[in-house]
């Protein structure tokens, strides 16, 4: 009986998780990029009251092993990879990713602190550097000459080891042969290519957008803020150019919504919430039959 009450307990601790996991999918279901957790039981190690028995050789037939189990524990918590939909904003700086990859976002400017996140709504700060809601810098290929300026020839490619990438930049004005010229458009395409025209009509190439995509992109951590970090069984990042090797195609002025699937969530709600009911009385009979127990002797 003391078995059972842990059994139960087990139980209820198992589902107090799941229903944990629920909560935070359901908060984040209008979440730029979210991607939705589940929850995995695998039941718990057991006691043997009796090992398994061959046949015999008088011919009496073999036995099974008598088991009695101690409870579940939670398996795994999963992350859900699978694309959310690409919603419309008309925004210039709203990417959203058709397929694999995830943006690469740092936390210095020396582009050393890495992180990686699908929410691609960005934005512009003061210097022109391009930046995410959290103020971390995007990176990719920059091309500039050594006068600040934007070349206008196409960027170098992106190395698969991420070594050339850069902080990328759309300067609001620029210096060409000794004139200012202010911007008036940009366009980022499928590739990540960032193409600029200035007063001057003339066409520059800032740079180029980089995607990451991972061995093992379940091993990947949440860190709060949309983004993601590296551990031990993700595998390192390879980089490279949206839509080669792979990755998926930019589209911009769109945005990435929650993959989070609501009338799942609530149906894998009211199961929770009955499972964990009854572990309850799981408890609660036991401490019935407990008190009978104790009942005998009067």
């Amino acid at each position: 009986m003391i078995r059972s009450m842990y059994s139960g307990v087990s139980g209820m601790r198992s589902n107090q998780i799941k229903m944990d996991v629920i909560g935070n999918n359901i908060a984040n279901v209008s979440t730029t990029a979210f991607k939705s957790n589940r929850v995995r039981f695998q039941d718990a190690f057991y006691q043997t009251r009796a090992f398994a028995q061959a046949p015999t050789a008088n011919g009496r037939g073999g036995i099974n092993p008598q088991q009695v189990g101690n409870g579940v524990t939670v398996a795994a918590i999963d992350t859900m990879f699978a694309d959310g939909n690409l919603q419309p904003t008309g925004r210039d700086l709203d990417l959203g990713i058709e397929g694999e990859g995830f943006f690469v976002v740092s936390m210095d400017t020396a582009g050393q602190i890495k992180r990686y996140t699908r929410d691609g709504a960005f934005y512009k700060d003061f210097n022109g550097s391009l930046v995410n809601a959290e103020g971390y810098y995007i990176l990719g290929v920059s091309n500039f000459d050594v006068n600040g300026v934007p070349n206008q020839t196409l960027p170098d490619a992106i190395q698969s080891d991420g070594s050339n990438l850069e902080i990328l930049s759309i300067p609001d004005k620029i210096n060409d042969g000794g004139v200012d010229y202010h911007l008036e458009a940009f366009y980022i395409d499928g590739t990540g290519l960032i193409t600029a025209i200035y007063e001057n009509g003339e066409v520059y190439y800032p740079g180029r957008v980089a995607l990451a995509k991972f061995p093992n992109v379940g091993g990947l951590e949440k860190l709060g803020g949309n983004t993601y970090g590296t551990t031990r069984n993700s595998g390192a990042a390879e980089y490279g150019s949206p839509s080669e090797d792979g990755l998926g195609i930019l589209r911009q002025g769109n945005l990435e919504m929650s993959n989070v699937d609501l009338a799942n969530e609530f149906t894998e709600m009211i199961i929770t919430s009955r499972a964990f009911q009854a572990n309850s009385r799981i408890i609660t009979t036991s401490d019935e039959m407990l008190q009978e127990l104790i009942n005998l002797k009067r």
